[in-house]
């Protein structure tokens, strides 16, 4: 396969929007009539042409027609149900069909998720070292039946052995610690290597995140084998391997990539499904909710995730599919017990004591990083990005990916907090600290047990020198971050953003939360404190804090809002901290919009020039119709087609001289009253049908749209007849009809295409590219960034 047309296609998104009057794709699809024409036309996916399913073979459907072709097979059905047992049975057959598809969609994600969580740990854990019991355990599996571990050092045992140790013989000195360090730079590159060598081979769209796509498919668009079974298999094996290399980037991101392709491959188990384009896209948008609840264990969270960030129709229907896909997915995955804690993630925490309205200050503040962090990071991220499409940087990826890899992992290894996985590092960050705890973050002074809180929580003590150790690297560990997230997000591989985001927000969440646990410590007789944080009272939870700041820093990123306040607190399962984390989101997300209204995935499908309405952004231009529309003033006349006069030759020489995807049908060249719109595809396919099985029709035959045929000479030819395919009820707009109307028209019924009338007289045609090159222009950005072929 060739490397370079790949690279070319992805890198560039060279895209053909099947659409009025953009330009046409030779294997677009057969699409048209509103419901109004044949019910049987060629159908390209049942009768494959050449070219059909390349990568060139992008096109935007056509939601009306497929919601009006579904509802008429539901009336047939219905209508047939009332006639035999079959029949019924068929009917019901047909209304379970909807959710015995979410129950597979939900088992085979939670499956594939359960598999990537235990390799992605064990290849982790292989970096560092290996088990000689068996190779196959990771380093907690190793020790789980030592008898020689204890409690301080639970992590050490004599079964598990570092490189270092395995080599040298000794895991003391420098010359051990040198050996593991480069084992641990080769193991990092090996991983990396696979995983961009896997994916330039097999599958160049399984790279990135796959969210910013998923959200332009969910719109109506098609990327034909981005959601295929190569891409599956690809991005589930690179997934592990690039999490495992140590590269800056989580797996929850591609986790949605991941389940849409699944529900993808099942939808072609089910007729309905299969056929209609706009059923699929219900599929894909519970998909996404299964995504995001086998990522986090969170499987409200994950409904609301497709609802607010990645959904562009999502009826109620879909909400409870969706809700009951993310159900069985969260419950294989906990079957399957991919940690070892009969939790769904690896960061479940409990908070024992509760937050105070003082507290209000320092989480408002952790918004504020977490929205400027958000807002440098998108405006860092793509300047870095297009930088990679306009040098010869994006000639090199694998180059750059070993790169990187070989930066991060020399960097990483001596600080603990960057050496270990960002899962772990999040999970150590959110805890909270008990009395026997052997981490560094709890390396406090020795409480007097008169001080010791009575339950769970535990007295606020000191600093100690082992806190402070902990506090610098930390320190270092959230500069590295920042950085080095900056050029891993959008390399090729598979690449999640949420919890390099949550990383970066909880280690400033923590560096703060220690800093007030101190100053109330040290400052009880401050008026802020006085009342409720005396002494030996557990005031301050540094670990609460570092699950604000990761909220925060994860909205200040994406701008989500309400599902990410839900998934934080189906993470933790404490209701009481919502007003914390809902404080800190909407702070983040003021912040962040106040240096751009887009978030990271809307700025990538810019980038990439995806045919997107965003429906977020609204229109503010006082434009009208008429400006938008094609042909302008300089362009030649709008090609047309007359509802009758026109001979079958003339209609193949318009056709041929034009690259147009659909024409308007017009009563006469002179009038321009419209009459109705019918694609391209279905003329040649029409026209070519008629010629192989109807007889005398020949390039002299008269092409009629007219319901009644007109009188024909004796020796005339056998006409045409084409209403059929034609569509009696294209929409239309007036030349005055503003803009903003147009806009929302667009959005909200997932045109392709609309006609500008003047009096019931056809003056132009907007497309879906024509709105989004007068938004760029409009908005003072290059109208040609919308690519287009």
């Amino acid at each position: 396969m060739d490397w370079e047309f790949w690279t070319k296609q992805l890198d560039e998104e060279v895209l053909v929007e099947d659409a009025g009057y953009e330009e046409y794709s030779s294997s677009s699809r057969a699409a048209g009539m509103n419901g109004n024409g044949p019910t049987k036309l060629v159908d390209p996916l049942e009768d494959p042409v050449p070219g059909l399913g390349t990568y060139e073979d992008f096109n935007t459907i056509d939601w009306v027609r497929e919601k009006s072709k579904d509802r008429d097979r539901h009336r047939e059905i219905t209508k047939k149900s009332r006639q035999s047992t079959v029949a019924l049975l068929r009917s019901v057959s047909d209304a379970f069909s909807g959710w015995l598809l979410m129950l597979l969609v939900g088992l085979m994600s939670g499956a594939l998720a359960g598999g990537i969580d235990i390799a992605a740990h064990w290849l982790t854990d292989m970096k560092d070292g290996v088990c000689l019991i068996g190779f196959w355990f990771n380093h907690e599996h190793c020790c789980w039946t030592s008898n020689e571990t204890t409690f301080q050092e639970r992590d050490r045992c004599p079964q598990w052995q570092s490189w270092g140790e395995l080599i040298t013989g000794t895991s003391e000195g420098a010359f051990a610690y040198i050996v593991s360090y480069l084992m641990y730079i080769f193991w990092a590159l090996l991983f990396s290597f696979l995983a961009v060598t896997l994916v330039r081979a097999f599958a160049p769209y399984a790279c990135g995140s796959g969210i910013p796509e998923i959200k332009t498919i969910l719109s109506g668009f098609i990327i034909r084998g981005y959601l295929g079974k190569w891409t599956l298999i690809i991005k589930t094996i690179t997934l592990v391997l690039a999490v495992s290399s140590g590269l800056s980037l989580g797996k929850e991101g591609p986790l949605v990539h991941v389940a849409c392709c699944c529900a993808n491959i099942l939808c072609h188990l089910f007729t309905k499904y299969r056929k209609n384009e706009a059923k699929r896209r219900e599929v894909l948008s519970a998909a996404a909710a299964v995504g995001v609840s086998v990522a986090f264990g969170a499987p409200i969270g994950g409904v609301l995730f497709s609802l607010e960030e990645v959904s562009y129709y999502f009826p109620l229907k879909t909400l409870w599919r969706s809700f009951f896909a993310a159900l069985v997915a969260a419950f294989t995955l906990r079957s399957i017990n991919p940690f070892g804690n009969s939790r769904l993630v690896l960061f479940y925490v409990e908070f024992h004591a509760p937050w105070h309205l003082v507290e209000l200050a320092p989480f408002i503040l952790l918004g504020i990083f977490g929205g400027l962090w958000g807002a440098l990071f998108i405006k860092a991220n793509i300047a870095w990005c297009r930088r990679r499409k306009s040098t010869r940087l994006g000639h090199y990826p694998v180059m750059e990916v070993l790169v990187v890899a070989a930066f991060t992992a020399l960097l990483a290894y001596p600080n603990s907090y960057t050496r270990m996985s960002g899962a772990e590092l999040i999970s150590e960050l959110f805890n909270d600290c008990s009395l026997l705890d052997s981490s560094p973050l709890c390396g406090y002074k020795q409480a007097n047990i008169s001080e010791t809180s009575v339950g769970n929580s535990l007295a606020d003590r000191p600093a100690g020198p082992g806190l402070y150790t902990a506090l610098w690297q930390l320190a270092l560990a959230l500069i590295f971050k920042m950085m080095i997230t900056v050029i891993t997000f959008g390399m090729k591989v598979p690449s999640g953003l949420f919890i390099p985001s949550m990383a970066v927000g909880a280690i400033a969440g923590r560096l703060l939360g220690v800093g007030m646990e101190q100053l109330a410590y040290y400052n009880r007789d401050w008026v802020i404190f006085k009342g409720w944080c005396s002494s030996g009272a557990d005031c301050i939870t540094p670990g609460l804090y570092a699950m604000v700041g990761a909220a925060a820093c994860l909205g200040g990123v994406t701008r989500m809002t309400v599902s990410l306040v839900v998934i934080m607190f189906e993470l933790t399962g404490g209701l009481e901290y919502i007003v914390p984390l809902m404080a800190a989101t909407m702070t983040s997300k003021w912040v962040a919009d106040a240096f751009g209204r887009e978030g990271i995935y809307e700025a990538h499908i810019r980038l990439n020039g995806y045919p997107f309405l965003e429906p977020k952004e609204e229109f503010e231009h006082s434009s009208l119709a008429v400006d938008v529309m094609r042909p302008r003033r300089s362009d030649p006349a709008l090609a047309v087609l007359t509802q009758e006069g026109m001979t079958v030759g003339e209609v193949e020489t318009l056709v041929e001289s034009t690259h147009y995807s659909g024409f308007p049908v017009v009563v006469s060249q002179e009038s321009q009253r419209l009459v109705g719109f019918v694609l391209r595809r279905d003329l040649l396919i029409s026209i070519d049908n008629a010629r192989k099985r109807q007889e005398g029709v020949v390039s002299a035959s008269q092409v009629i749209f007219t319901e009644h045929t007109p009188a024909q000479a004796a020796d005339a030819p056998t006409p045409l007849r084409l209403r059929g395919i034609m569509d009696l009820s294209p929409f239309t707009v007036t030349d005055h009809t503003p803009m903003d109307i147009t806009v929302d028209i667009f959005r909200k019924l997932g045109l392709r295409q609309c006609l500008v009338t003047h009096n019931g007289r056809l003056l132009g045609i907007i497309t879906k590219k024509d709105i989004l090159k007068h938004m760029a222009q409009m908005a003072n950005r290059d109208p040609d960034s919308i690519l287009f072929n």
